[in-house]
Parts: C-alpha cells; structure tokens; sequence
C-alpha cells in the first residue's frame, strides 16, 4: 500500500541552518568512521580463525600461506559488500522518493524477481553453470524487468501508483515462474537455492569487476538526482512551476534503481531489507532533504549488510550463514515495527 510523505516533507528543503549543517555534516564522517571499522572486522573476523598477525601478513605481505588466501578471500568479499550494501541503499532511496512511499524498496519494482528469473531460465534452459554467467543474465533480467514496468507503468505518463502496480503485478507472475520452474527441475532447484538466499561467500575479483561500471554508473546517476527528486516532493504541479522535468526525473529514476539493483543483485542474489530499512531510518534524523539521505544510504547500508555477513559466519560457526538470511531475520521485526509506529501515528 503506497503512503504518501506527510506534509512537512513535501516542499522543498530549505538550506538548514549552520548549526544543523554541521551536525550532519559530522554524522557523515561519523559513519564513514563506522564503516571503516566494519570493513576492518569483515576481513579480520569469519568463520575461520586468523590472528591479528595473520591478517596483517595477508593484507600487506601475502605470500601465499594459508592465512594469506583466507585474507585475500575475505578482502574480495568485503568489497562486494561494499559495493552492493551501496548499491542497494542508494536504489531503496531512489525509490521511495520516486513512489513517495517511505516502506518501498528495490523488490518494490519488480526487479529482484527479474534477476532470479533470468538466472533460473538460464540454468534449467541454456546450460549456465558459473557464476560469471549468471551475473549477466541477472543483470539483464532486472533491466528488462525494469523496462516493461516503465512501460506498463504509462512510461510517459507515469505516476508512483502505477509504477508500484504495474511491479508487484510482474513480481507476483515472475515468482511463479520461478517456482514453477524449480519445482520442476531438482537441478535448477540445487543451483538456484543458494543464490536466491542472497550471499557474499562467491565473491571474487571477475565478478567485481564485472558489475562495477554499472554500479558505479547508477550510484553517480542516483547522487545527481537528489534535487529534482526534492522538486518533485512537493507535488507535481509544483515541481513543474519549479522547473523540474518530471517525466525525465521518473525514467531517469527507474534507470538509476534498475542499475544499481540489478547489479548488485547479478552479484549477490537478492538480498532483502537493506533497501528498505536504511533509507527509512536515515530519513527520520536527516529530514526529507535528499542531498543528504542519499551519502548516509550509501554509507550505512554497506555497514547492515557487511555486519550482517560477519554475523553469519560467527553464529554458525565452523559453517556460516548467508547473509541474506541474517538481513531478512534483522529486517523482519524491523519492518513490523516501522509499519505499526505509522499506523499509530495516523490513528
């Protein structure tokens, strides 16, 4: 059910005075800060004890030794992170704005369900077996699935409740495909079962370097739409008495989502609630400007989602578990209270 903003949030907002600026400016640092020492604990800490010393050796004079390649793969794994958490927080906030709807998230729009539905037909039906495969046609499949909401959404004519209609109705379709398919097919389901979980653990350097021009492409198209974005909070007709291009803005805005979804989940699998919890929360100490809900998305999210990993691989240690999994159980109750604390407030 679409929500719109309340009203406080539907103008513009004005420069805040200096005292806020600054505070916001240092919760910025301060969240760069805490995330550096997530990075650092998502090398330094698995499901594989190394020493302090290990983790030095491996990151600065790797040679080889078994500590070395535990490093190296945690290293790749962390950028991943990174890169996806990003990804995710930034195309949550994209779209919460484009549907004016505060509890939306990448899933929203259909584009998860593409990316699965893209990697089962190419396993169960083209014989892809590697994960350098199912990336691109992840990939694709968000962005076809993007196009044809765009589309079916009015393209041109457009509005947030169309959108939202015309990706739950594809999502809803496109999952029954899927399951459809696995069932089945008992080896697209074992291929398909750990992806869809949604996992760091495959990471390496061709995948990463495979999905970041997209990523990096989506997060500076998703950065620059921060003022229209604002425009258009206010309402249609004001965001075009302001000179806003609402029709640009929109396809630009499904563009800078698709990209930065679509890769992120190419890469990862879909990973639930990061989209959705970060966003909202920095909302509710930034205010509605999106000039700065966007740098806090894009530096918190990778902090839920790479903590989430660590968590994973110390609770089920000697064996780990995924993160997809771990965000979903932390997203849940999370989701549930967001939800009722609305419902309260408009009671």
């Amino acid at each position: 059910m679409l929500v719109d903003s309340p009203p406080e949030q539907r103008a513009e907002t004005a420069p805040a005075p200096p005292t806020r600026r600054a505070i916001r400016a240092f919760g910025l640092v301060l969240a760069v800060a805490i995330l550096v020492l997530v990075a650092l604990a998502s090398i330094a800490i698995g499901a594989k004890e190394l020493s302090l010393g290990q983790v030095w050796h491996g990151l600065f004079e790797g040679s080889g030794t078994y500590g070395d390649v535990v490093v190296a793969e945690r290293l790749s794994r962390t950028v991943l992170g990174l890169l996806a958490g990003a990804a995710l927080g930034l195309a949550g906030a994209v779209l919460q704005a484009l549907t004016r709807n505060p509890l939306a998230d990448p899933g929203l729009l259909g584009i998860n369900a593409g990316a699965s539905a893209a990697v089962v037909t190419a396993i169960t039906y083209l014989g892809v077996t590697s994960l350098n495969g199912y990336v691109w046609f992840a990939f694709l499949g968000a962005a076809a699935v993007g196009a044809l909401v765009w589309f079916l959404g009015g393209s041109r004519g457009a509005t947030p409740v169309r959108l939202a209609l015309a990706g739950t109705a594809l999502s809803a379709a496109l999952y029954g495909y899927l399951q459809a398919v696995m069932i089945m097919d008992d080896a697209a389901l074992g291929k398909m079962r750990f992806w869809t979980v949604g996992s760091l653990s495959s990471a390496n350097e061709s995948t990463i370097r495979q999905v970041l021009p997209f990523l990096l492409a989506g997060v500076v198209l998703a950065l620059a739409l921060s003022r229209p974005l604002n425009a258009m909070a206010m309402g249609d007709d004001t965001a075009k008495a302001l000179g806003a291009n609402l029709n640009r803005t929109r396809a630009l805005s499904m563009l800078a989502a698709t990209v930065l979804c679509g890769a992120a989940t190419a890469a990862c699998g879909p990973i639930v609630f990061v989209g959705l919890m970060v966003p909202h929360v920095v909302r509710s100490f930034t205010g509605p400007d999106l000039r700065w809900i966007l740098p806090y998305a894009a530096i918190l999210s990778p902090v839920l989602l790479l903590g989430a990993d660590v968590i994973g691989r110390i609770v089920a240690r000697p064996a780990e578990l995924q993160v997809g999994i771990v965000t979903a159980i932390l997203g849940g109750p999370v989701f549930i209270y967001l939800v009722r604390r609305r419902r309260t407030a408009q009671l």
